[in-house]
């Protein structure tokens, strides 16, 4: 008799409001107890999910993990998932509370649930499930996030990557970033490898194609915080050096604002460090040299009564060559004689004359920027005007030295500098190396002198400019990927459409 007791209350959802409320109740409560009526109370409880009353509605998604027993549970864990498209707030909280409460009966049920709906459901739930699980997987304690667990994500993750826009790539990226056993030097190399995939290294680079620039600028970016002493840049720094340098000045973006070549530079000079044994190295030296020479100007002819003879003096282009002298000195390392022994004499006469016009406009720079900074402190450094000339100092500080160490005959690569978006490494010279190692999981700091774009109408000295975005560029989704999947990132086929319960 008490099947049919069961089997009446089951029938209440076709009532009215007072008998949906009961049985929103009773359904889940005696639910256990009935397993041959499993199916029925399980479809009955969703007819009150998307009941009219919003009320009725709260209740029954309050008591949904009620059901996730034993083989029900994938299958409530993909309904909660669908319920996350809710945009009532109350709603979405009670959606999110239940997957966390079921989560904690069966991480991998949950997730089976979860990676479903991301891969064949409607468009606002895949965004939604992909949210909840960048935002709340970080939140669930050890004895959830399993080894076991944490292989499971990462296997189903490289199924979704197969197929994702930029913005979903990068969340992708947070997810399997703060998993605990992708933290060691080994799980950082198999997430390199997953960008550098991403990323389609071995295709032919389209410098006018934006899809194609914001791409790879997206994945390297992704990469830059990962790469260390021991998780090598040197598949990234080959393809920037051969495929990315030469058309550096054809680059086109669909962010507006950015400037790509600076963009693309600061990249390179970030991954320098960590670059290891390189196959063509002498010719992608030879590349950067050519590269740093276009922004390194010959000092203009003079008169015969000694004035100039052209009309300006070249522009001094210093961000752009702090980025390049900096990747050179770097790779420079690795083949120490490649500017006396690879190069002719007459280069390296020609190189000398231009290393040299450019410190003395360097020296006049800088002497004028300590002279305007002199005696500011706290409040007064925090101008927008002087925050710019902060970073334009340490830019100059910054190729001065490097400039010293080619100076030396033969020229030497031993000088450390902290490229001057970057946070100051407080530690000495001997440490660098150790402490870039241990910090090179977390991104990097966005540098508080930020200037504005105008900065260039700001400040401006006679001897020379520097570009106005100084700053550090965010390491986040910045503009994205022209459309949705689809386009640009692979076209995500003919996906189902409704809830497929």
């Amino acid at each position: 008799q008490h099947k049919d007791a069961y089997q009446a209350i089951l029938d209440g959802v076709k009532g009215g409001a007072k008998e949906k409320r009961l049985a929103a109740q009773f359904i889940p409560k005696f639910f256990k107890h009935f397993p041959e009526l499993a199916d029925s109370a399980i479809n009955a409880q969703l007819d009150l999910c998307e009941d009219e009353d919003v009320s009725i509605r709260r209740q029954a998604i309050k008591e949904l993990p009620q059901f996730a027993t034993g083989d029900n549970l994938p299958r409530v864990a993909d309904i909660l998932t669908q319920l996350l498209q809710s945009d009532d707030s109350a709603e979405f909280n009670l959606v999110n509370n239940a997957l966390l409460s079921i989560f904690k009966m069966d991480a991998k049920g949950t997730l089976g649930g979860l990676f479903s709906q991301i891969l064949q459901g409607e468009d606002i739930v895949r965004e939604r499930a992909i949210k909840f699980l960048s935002t709340k997987l970080k939140t669930l304690p050890e004895e959830v996030m399993t080894k076991e667990v944490e292989e499971f994500i990462l296997t189903e993750s490289k199924k979704v990557l197969e197929d994702v826009t930029g913005e979903e790539f990068v969340l992708f990226m947070k997810i399997l970033s703060g998993l605990k056993s992708l933290q060691t030097v080994s799980g950082r190399q198999q997430l390199v490898e997953l960008v550098a995939e991403q990323a389609d290294l071995e295709q032919t680079f389209n410098p006018s194609d934006p899809d194609c620039v914001d791409r790879l600028l997206q994945c390297t970016r992704q990469a830059v915080p990962l790469f260390s002493k021991n998780v090598h840049s040197t598949k990234f720094v080959t393809y920037f050096c051969e495929h990315v340098l030469p058309n550096l000045s054809s680059l086109t973006t669909p962010v507006e604002g950015l400037d790509i070549q600076l963009e693309v530079l600061k990249l390179l000079a970030e991954m320098s460090s960590f670059c290891g044994d390189m196959e063509k190295l002498e010719s992608n030296l030879k590349k950067l040299f050519d590269k740093l020479l276009e922004y390194m100007p010959l000092p203009p002819e003079e008169a015969e009564n000694g004035e100039n003879a052209g009309s300006e003096e070249p522009k001094l282009q210093f961000s752009y060559v702090e980025c390049l002298l900096y990747s050179f000195h770097q790779l420079g390392r690795k083949l120490p004689d490649f500017l006396t022994a690879k190069l002719n004499a007459e280069k390296l006469k020609d190189f000398k004359i231009r290393l040299q016009y450019f410190a003395r406009g360097l020296q006049v720079y800088i002497r004028q920027l300590r002279l305007a900074l002199q005696g500011k402190t706290g409040e007064a450094l925090k101008t927008e005007e002087n925050k710019i000339k902060v970073v334009a100092l340490k830019i100059t500080n910054n190729i001065n030295v490097l400039i010293k160490d080619l100076f030396h005959i033969p020229p030497s690569y031993k000088s450390t500098v902290t490229l001057s978006w970057k946070p100051v490494q407080k530690a000495d010279a001997s440490q660098k190396r150790a402490s870039e190692d241990t910090t090179s999981s977390s991104p990097p700091k966005k540098a508080s002198a930020g200037p504005k774009r105008d900065a260039r109408q700001i400040y401006n000295p006679p001897s020379g400019k520097y570009s106005s975005n100084l700053g550090s560029f965010s390491y986040e989704q910045r503009g994205g990927f022209r459309g949705g999947r689809g386009r640009g990132w692979g076209g995500r086929g003919n996906r189902s459409r409704g809830r497929i319960y």
